[in-house]
């Protein structure tokens, strides 16, 4: 699974490449140096560190969800194991995240099917969330209404479904009648059954609103990167342009929405007034503090996991009925 993963992260570079080449080449390379003399190099830190944040909130919701299933994990251990997650940052949706599942599997022996029901709650908050963004920006600029509000009412729904155990069991029902499923029925059960725990109003809205925070310190990230470029630009318009851009590529299921997500940036800055050029450095320099930065930092953490726990072996866990 390991070299699965290299391999993945080898190719994420190269396209990644192939598409800032191809951006770089429509905003003309020599304007793309004017902009890199315009920008404020001095707050790249400053953004760096406002990513960093964005991880580093998002770990706590991990931790908060454990804590909730009763899992108790050291906070270093859980630390190193939500950061190396990151490396599966460019896995479509970000569904690489159960590598979390599959290291508590090998390190603290937890069945998967107690654990991956806390990605599908990270997600559900983190996307709704982002979502709510996405809403607010609509009230005052009314584009991508039809995409946003949609996907907000099924999003909304799926965790009302979740959350209430009657329906739970509904679903669990419907899917013991698969062939499949009908063999693996006590892992669904846990995993509707976590879900059902994770999704509960007091628990739901705090990650909603921890996932907020998150999405703000990132979202800052890339206004702080337009305005050190001296761009006219509002904090709000800013917003929407970010998280309708990050909701593009999540919905496009490409590895990390490359490309779905760099154009979509670069396209409505360009739409907003702001030269090629500095829309297209704006969208590098943000990719890179975000998604390239959230790799490097699962590289590095993977690496001492394993120096503290032991290599990583990815057993045929279908072994244990996961």
């Amino acid at each position: 699974m390991i070299e699965k993963v290299k391999k993945n992260i080898f190719i994420a570079i190269a396209v990644s490449a192939v598409i800032y080449l191809i951006l770089s080449f429509y905003a003309s390379f020599s304007n793309i140096l004017i902009a890199v003399e315009q920008f404020d190099w001095f707050y790249i830190i400053v953004i760096f560190i406002l990513s960093y944040l964005t991880f580093f909130t998002r770990f706590l919701k991990w931790d908060y969800y454990l804590n909730l299933l009763n899992f108790k994990i050291a906070k270093s251990d859980s630390y190193l194991i939500y950061m190396s997650s990151l490396i599966m940052s460019v896995t479509p949706g970000k569904i690489g995240d159960l590598i979390k599942s599959y290291m508590l599997k090998e390190s603290d022996n937890i069945p998967i099917s107690q654990t991956a029901p806390i990605i599908l709650a990270e997600r559900i908050t983190e996307f709704l969330s982002l979502l709510l963004i996405a809403v607010a920006g609509i009230y005052f600029y009314e584009k991508g209404t039809i995409l946003v509000i949609i996907l907000t009412i099924l999003l909304l729904g799926f965790a009302l479904l979740l959350s209430n155990k009657r329906s739970s069991d509904w679903i669990l029902l419907k899917l013991s009648n698969f062939k499949f499923i009908k063999k693996h029925v006590n892992n669904f059960s846990v995993v509707l059954s976590n879900s059902h725990k994770m999704l509960q109003p007091v628990p739901f809205l705090k990650m909603i609103l921890l996932s907020l925070v998150s999405w703000f310190f990132e979202g800052f990230a890339f206004y702080l990167i337009l305005i050190k470029f001296a761009v006219p630009i509002s904090l709000e318009w800013s917003f929407f342009i970010y998280a309708f851009s990050i909701i593009i590529g999540s919905v496009s299921m490409i590895p990390g929405g490359i490309g779905v997500t760099e154009g979509s940036l670069t396209f409505l800055l360009i739409e907003s007034g702001v030269t090629k050029n500095i829309s297209v450095l704006a969208t590098f320099i943000f990719r890179i503090a975000s998604l390239w930065f959230a790799v490097g930092i699962g590289i590095l953490s993977l690496l001492k996991y394993q120096r503290k726990i032991g290599k990583l072996k990815f057993n045929d866990l279908s072994k244990d009925g996961e």
